[in-house]
């Protein structure tokens, strides 16, 4: 199975020059330390960021620049800080061209849940609404099941959901799945994983792609 970082690195190489990119918070944010090389991207944080950099090492932490997700966070040169007004505003005019999110359930059809858990506690929805309604392609990173053991790719979502019909990829420790009008094709398996187990594991419907290969990490 894939670890949290190899899932990042994974979704990196989806990663295309020029692209504007917003990383969510979880395993997305790991995605900026597996940038191809060559590749050219500017990280957006939707607390007011443009050209967010690498986590930062121990011991260099600056506790006034952080992300979404309140962590500590580096700038590249040509960095630019900015309002979120402004932030918002780049993402609701469809500026952000890849979003990376995490979530709690995926359906088939491409519904995210991945903001409230009902009977606990949440601080309150924050970009999610905007990012899922906004843009143009997103990469779904998180685990295939959830700690009691049960899928969350599923044919429908039980949670509260975030965006119907927004997710066109979804990347987990056991595999890389697309989105289609036949529910969640996959195209790469985890090494050491089985068809089987993908199966087991996966409540939505599933296909396999005739193409299946192993994903190189």
């Amino acid at each position: 199975m894939l670890t949290k970082e190899q899932i990042a690195k994974r979704i990196a190489s989806e990663l295309k020059d020029g692209y504007y990119v917003n990383l969510g918070i979880g395993i997305p944010t790991l995605v900026a330390n597996y940038i191809p090389e060559g590749v050219e991207v500017i990280l957006q944080s939707e607390n007011g960021l443009l050209g967010m950099g690498p986590f930062p090492f121990e011991g260099e932490e600056d506790a006034d620049l952080i992300n979404a997700g309140k962590q500590t966070i580096t700038t590249i040169d040509g960095s630019a800080f900015f309002d979120s007004a402004l932030s918002f505003g780049m993402i609701r005019a469809g500026k952000v061209d890849l979003t990376v999110l995490g979530a709690m359930e995926v359906s088939d059809k491409g519904d995210i849940a991945n903001w409230k858990i009902p009977g606990k506690m949440v601080k309150g929805m924050g970009g999610a609404m905007d990012l899922v309604a906004s843009a143009k392609n997103i990469i779904v990173a998180m685990q295939h099941v959830n700690r009691a053991g049960e899928s969350k790719l599923l044919s429908q979502c039980d949670l509260p959901i975030t965006g119907l019909g927004c997710v066109k990829k979804v990347v987990t420790e056991l595999g890389v799945f697309n989105i289609n009008d036949q529910g969640f094709e996959m195209i790469e398996i985890a090494p050491g994983v089985t068809v089987d187990e993908v199966k087991a594991k996966t409540h939505g419907r599933l296909v396999i792609s005739d193409q299946l290969k192993t994903i190189e990490i």
